[in-house]
């Protein structure tokens, strides 16, 4: 926990992490226009694989977001006077809506055949990865039972996979 602390906050309430985070979707979005064209054999697969993808990530984004409700924000930093999301979803993994950004990104570089897009769906889930560690600092500041929750719940995005 010790190196988790030293993540930058990079903004009061971590701006400079949404504005990464916004460019590396946005090359993302961009990769399909430099994506080879699957065979005409591998097609269809690709097509179904990144389509269910696709689909799994907007679940999850929808799902959190619902959950969340006016707690929602683009931002890391929690709002103040708000408690805790522990169920629904937040029962299943602490970070769903980051989760289902993670799986449509995948999705979407599966269907559009870029391996361009992967690698930096590869770098997005590192960036990620250490965005929601800065997230979980300051939620365990401002909520007291963030650290029993975490402890619950385990899976970090992807309920009963990640």
């Amino acid at each position: 926990m010790r190196e988790t602390r030293q993540l930058p906050q990079l903004g009061t309430r971590g701006e400079g992490w949404v504005a990464i985070q916004g460019v590396l979707i946005a090359a993302i979005l961009l990769s399909a226009l430099v994506g080879p064209d699957w065979p005409d054999s591998l097609a269809p697969v690709a097509y179904a694989v990144g389509g269910v993808l696709l689909a799994l990530g907007v679940v999850l984004l929808v799902a959190g977001g619902l959950r969340l409700g006016a707690s929602l924000t683009p931002l890391p930093a929690p709002r103040d006077g708000r408690e805790l999301t522990t169920t629904g979803i937040y029962g299943l993994a602490r970070h769903p809506m980051y989760g289902g950004g993670l799986l449509f990104a995948l999705g979407w570089s599966i269907a559009f055949g870029s391996v361009v897009g992967l690698v930096l769906t590869a770098v997005l889930v590192a960036f990620v990865e250490l965005k929601s560690r800065r997230e979980e600092l300051w939620l365990a500041e401002r909520h007291p039972g963030y650290a029993g929750y975490r402890l619950r719940t385990r899976r970090r995005f992807i309920p009963f996979v990640y």
